[in-house]
């Protein structure tokens, strides 16, 4: 039954059902489905041409030629007809490997030939590698490029801003300035090691039967090398082989998957938040888009709801993240099914790190530097050059230099002539007195600037 978007259970399916086409298309019930007859199609052809070469000799073009489309790609699944065989199974892998037979029958398959279809598989044979192949698309295609996007965005923000000063904030007090560009380029730096451990991490699979010994597959065949078989054909998938397995892959790599989205995830939290602060305090300005409404009482208001959006979807995201790498890996004995009701929730994992994502690019590309604002900021803080002022007195042998500007300095307003008074009256060298004369809060910035160009370079 078709459900609207306003009486969804789920807001990835009501409110935010248009952001989420290519999510759905891969971790909905249909992109399982198709991704299981890919797989099973996948290892019948596999015994075709190893295993089973002689029994399938004669297997019809027609019925050769299906198996080998739906193994590239399964688009054409008739997912309907496999649901409606599932309603009488309740089977749901058991439901694909009927309608395959239907379909090979159909095209002059010989009953012997049938049999080869699902040859001494357990249903978590073709789960484990649909869900691993799920993963890896969902990576390849949606994660990765998103995270890139915003990577690049951040680091040409970085660039760009390399050299605007702006006053930090430790513990929430003014302190010690930096650059625009330079915040900016801590959040890529840390997006892109993020990002490369995501990518680093190996999406397994395995092909061994019920309890992960090839003991069907031994008592049919028993002259055949099932273990390199098996590993030759998870490879063919573009996997790696996990060879030491119960009746399920143990999901030790989905935790590993979890585990580096989050990190990444937590990047983004930290920077949505500080975003959020930086509009707050008037840094950054957000463009107007025409027709938008920030309250229904307040009609002056621009909200940062880009970055809170952001910031609500990766907590469900890393809430669910967190939840699988715990679960996943812990089945009892040589099984349970507990895994397969929480692997269906995967994508809706994956679909609140689209929406955060696609709400971050957005955002960023709204926000305008104000640099009246930075700079005035800047210019009420000239209680931030004691550090400097003190590190010079030390390294130039004066006594108590950081007690001296505690004094000075600490829980009082320091204005331009204040603190030049000060300086004036060290007993430093002429020329390093006057430098310091020269310093002012937009100035100390020390090599942001430097390292802010150098991000997302060579």
């Amino acid at each position: 039954m078709a459900i609207s978007a306003t009486d969804a259970l789920s807001p990835l399916d009501g409110r935010y059902a248009g952001k989420l086409a290519a999510v759905r298309h891969v971790f909905s019930e249909a992109g399982l489905m198709r991704e299981r007859v890919r797989v099973e199609c996948a290892w019948y052809l596999a015994l075709a041409a190893g295993p089973a070469a002689a029994a399938l000799a004669k297997l019809p073009g027609a019925a050769r030629d299906l198996l080998a489309a739906l193994s590239d790609d399964p688009a054409n699944t008739d997912v309907a007809a496999i649901k409606q065989i599932e309603a009488r199974t309740n089977h749901d892998v058991k439901a694909v490997e009927i309608w395959l037979r239907e379909q090979l029958k159909a095209r002059g398959a010989a009953a012997a030939e049938l049999e080869w279809l699902h040859f001494a598989c357990t249903s978590e044979d073709i789960n484990n590698l649909a869900y691993a192949l799920m993963l890896k698309r969902a990576r390849a295609t949606l994660l990765l490029p998103m995270l890139d996007a915003i990577g690049a965005v951040l680091v040409s923000l970085a660039h760009t801003h390399a050299a605007a000063p702006m006053l930090s904030r430790t513990h929430g007090q003014t302190a010690t300035p930096t650059t625009v560009g330079k915040e900016l380029a801590n959040v890529a730096a840390r997006l892109q090691t993020q990002r490369a451990g995501l990518e680093r991490v190996g999406i397994l699979g395995k092909m061994n039967g019920v309890v992960g010994n090839f003991n069907a597959h031994v008592a049919a065949l028993p002259q055949v090398d099932w273990p390199r078989f098996s590993r030759q054909f998870v490879e063919s998938l573009g996997l790696e082989e996990n060879a030491y397995t119960t009746q399920i892959e143990p999901h030790d790599w989905i935790a590993e998957y979890c585990h580096a989205l989050m990190r990444a995830n937590t990047v983004l939290i930290d920077l949505a938040r500080d975003m959020w602060s930086y509009i707050s305090l008037g840094y950054f300005k957000q463009r107007l888009v025409e027709g938008e409404v920030g309250s229904s009482t307040m009609p002056h208001k621009v909200n940062p709801i880009d970055f809170e959006n952001a910031e609500g979807n990766l907590g469900l995201a890393n809430a669910l993240l967190g939840h699988f790498a715990d679960k996943l890996p812990i089945s009892r004995m040589q099984r349970d099914l507990t895994d397969s009701t929480v692997l269906r929730n995967v994508g809706v994992a994956i679909g609140h790190c689209v929406l955060s994502y696609a709400s971050l690019s957005a955002g960023l590309g709204k926000i305008e530097l104000d640099s009246v604002r930075v700079a005035a900021d800047l210019d009420r803080a000239w209680e931030v050059l004691g550090e400097a002022v003190q590190t010079v007195m030390r390294a130039h042998g004066l006594a108590n230099g950081y007690d001296h500007l505690k004094t000075f300095t600490r829980g009082r307003p320091i204005d331009a002539k204040a603190m030049r008074e000060f300086i004036a009256s060290l007993e430093l060298p002429p020329a390093e007195k006057e430098r310091l004369l020269r310093l002012e809060p937009g100035t100390y910035v020390g090599l942001a600037p430097l390292l802010a160009k150098r991000v997302g370079r060579p």
